[in-house]
This record gives C-alpha cells, sequence and structure tokens, in this order.
C-alpha cells in the first residue's frame, strides 16, 4: 500500500523531546517513530526545541511578540495565551493554502480549540484525538464546526465522557513495547508521572507506607506548590524523587520495581504510566478511575475504590505477587503501539476513501 503523508499536529508549549514533559509529549513522539517505521512521511508541528532524532519535519512557526502599546492593554490575554494562539493560527493558515499539496491527512494531537475550528477550511481530512475529559474551548469549537474533523478517543471512557458532543471512534493508545522492556523487580514501588495535584502522588506515598514498602517518585515538578507543601515534607530513606528522567532511565527504574502505583485523584482519559509500567512487567496498584480499569487486568495488576489509601496499599501488596511474565504479556497483547498505529492508519484511509467518493 502507498504511504501516507501525515502531518501530526502536537503540542506548541512543551517540545517534543527528552525528557518529556507528560503522556501527551510521549504518545507524540511515540506515533510519530512509529508511523515513519510502516513506512509513512511525517511532519511534526511542535514547540521549538522538539527532539531532531525523530525523523520527521518540524514544521516552522514564529512566536507572536505584542508591541509595546499592545502591552499596555490592561485587558490582553497573557502573552503564553497569544504566543499560542498565534503559533496555531499561522499553521492553519498555511494548511489552508499549502496542505493539500503536502499531506494525505492532518493528525491533530494538539488540545488546541484552532485544528478543531478551523478544520472545515482545508482540502485534506481532519483527524482530532480527545486526550483530554471535556474541555470548553474544544466542546466550542465543535460547534462552531460540527463533523469538520473526524474523532478519535483514546479509550472507552474518554469516548463515553465526549459522546454529549461527538460521537469518536476508540482507538487505545499505545507503547513502544520493544523500548519499554522487562526488567528484574526488585523491593520498591514506584510512581511516575507529572507531580501535580490530579495525580496525587502524596496518596500514592502514603499507600506504600501502609504496604510497608519504600517507594520511587519519578517525573516533573509542574506545580511547585503542591510538591513543596505535600511531597516534599515526606521525603526520606524510604520515599525519594528520582527527579524528571529519559525514557531510557524510567525504564531501568520501573522494570526494577516490584509495584507501580498508579493514584489518580481525576478521570484518567487513558493512564499511560500503567502501560509502560506493565510491558516492563511491572504489575500496577491503580484506583479505578477513568480508563484505568480498561487497561488493568486481574493477571497484570490490582484496582482499589477510588481515594481509599488502605485499598490501595492492599492492592499493592496483592499486585506485587503477580507473574512478571504474565504482566508483560498482557501489555503486549493490549497495549502495544503497532495496534494503535494501525488503528490509525485504517482510519486515515477511510477517510481518503471517502473523499474520493465524495
Amino acid at each position: 500500500m502507498r504511504e501516507l503523508r501525515v502531518c501530526l499536529v502536537a503540542s506548541s508549549r512543551f517540545p517534543i523531546a527528552e525528557p518529556f514533559h507528560g503522556g501527551l509529549e510521549a504518545h507524540t513522539a511515540a506515533l510519530a517513530r512509529s508511523l515513519v517505521n510502516r513506512g509513512h512521511r511525517v511532519s511534526v508541528f511542535a514547540a521549538a526545541g522538539s527532539d531532531p532524532d525523530l525523523d520527521v519535519e518540524v514544521l516552522p512557526v514564529e512566536q507572536f511578540e505584542p508591541s509595546d502599546a499592545a502591552r499596555r492593554d490592561v485587558g490582553a490575554p497573557p502573552q503564553a495565551w497569544i504566543q499560542e494562539h498565534h503559533a496555531y493560527l499561522a499553521l492553519m493558515l498555511h494548511l489552508q493554502q499549502h496542505g493539500h499539496e503536502r499531506f494525505d491527512v492532518v493528525h491533530n494531537n494538539s488540545l488546541h480549540h484552532l485544528p478543531v475550528a478551523m478544520a472545515g477550511s482545508l482540502r485534506v481530512p481532519v483527524v482530532t484525538t480527545l486526550h483530554t475529559p471535556p474541555l470548553a474551548w474544544l466542546e466550542s469549537a465543535m460547534a462552531i464546526a460540527p463533523n469538520a474533523s473526524t474523532f478519535a478517543a483514546v479509550s472507552r471512557h474518554t469516548a463515553r465522557a465526549w459522546s454529549h458532543a461527538v460521537d469518536p471512534v476508540v482507538v487505545l493508545n499505545g507503547v513502544d513495547t520493544d523500548r519499554w522492556t522487562p526488567g528484574p523487580g526488585g523491593d520498591r514501588a514506584i510512581w511516575t508521572g507529572r507531580l501535580v495535584p490530579e495525580k496525587a502522588p502524596h496518596l500514592a506515598i502514603a499507600a506504600a507506607r501502609r504496604a510497608g514498602l519504600g517507594l520511587d517518585l519519578a517525573g516533573p515538578v509542574m506545580d511547585r506548590g503542591y510538591v513543596d507543601a505535600e511531597i516534599v515534607p515526606l521525603l526520606g530513606d524510604d520515599v525519594r524523587h528520582l527527579g524528571h528522567l529519559g525514557t531510557p532511565e524510567l525504564v531501568d527504574a520501573v522494570g526494577r520495581a516490584s509495584v507501580a502505583l498508579v493514584s489518580p485523584h481525576w478521570d484518567e482519559p487513558y493512564g499511560l504510566v500503567a502501560a509502560e509500567a506493565m510491558a516492563c512487567g511491572t504489575p500496577v496498584a491503580a484506583f479505578a478511575r477513568g480508563a484505568l480499569p480498561e487497561l488493568v487486568s486481574e493477571r497484570s495488576g490490582r484496582l482499589a475504590r477510588p481515594g481509599d489509601v488502605d485499598d490501595l496499599a492492599r492492592a499493592a501488596r496483592e499486585a506485587a505477587l503477580l507473574d512478571r511474565s504474565q504482566v508483560r504479556d498482557h501489555a503486549v497483547r493490549h497495549c502495544g503501539i503497532d495496534r494503535m498505529t494501525a488503528s490509525y492508519e485504517q482510519l486515515y484511509r477511510s477517510l481518503l476513501v471517502q473523499g474520493r467518493a465524495a
């Protein structure tokens, strides 16, 4: 089958580069690599500083700088908001003029409203992946441009959450199980992700201590006030913050853990950290929120009542006893990136067929 020319629209706020700021950036990099490996040409719109080794083209978009006079407007929005808006507007205007010459499909993997609102002005199909619970800006864009995009949700939970606004197909996220490789396990637990209140690492610390487990935290400090108030006072010999690690270091740390704790204080749209842990053979103990019940099976982990620290401790003790080879097998079968990329490839081709038939 012929190669596809894919424009992958990513975040303009954080670069697609190691160490990743979050799951969305890691997912975008993995999808770009996987599409290239399947023989397609991929151009990525992303923030400055994105990884030049992704084997993709980074579309240059100049950042807008307001004049001194405009800065004196007391009602002006924050400059970061203006710059982000300007970046996506410039991209969409470019795609209006030249997108049909360069691409077969535009895949919007960002959280910005403009690629959705302006999708109908392009002469190529637009796929938008929903990575979050409903957001007001995206809902507004969907309302003014109905049927302009085709939407994909990263889990059945996320599809249900958005069903009042759109009818997305479900394309489960995936991780590169050739990169997230099995580890030997160990005697400490691990928690990975952004250190923010909605991920609630303070609850993972409490659960690990009640389970009698040491705990390593790995991830960027995205809310300094929260971390200083809720995490730093809890650090010690039994609880360590390893810092913001790149993927190779994360694979090693997760693979050496006895169990991975996932403690969301919100409904996880997917739960990439759970899939990554299971790919390393590390069983998961997680609050049963959002899409996590779709990912974690009896063979790969244990679920706990949301917000119940004692139950998460129980889940951690039980999960740590699971067969690591079966955990890894579950991840390969159900959380692999090849399945995800093949689903997107099928979606792209179906839209091209519909476009030719129209």
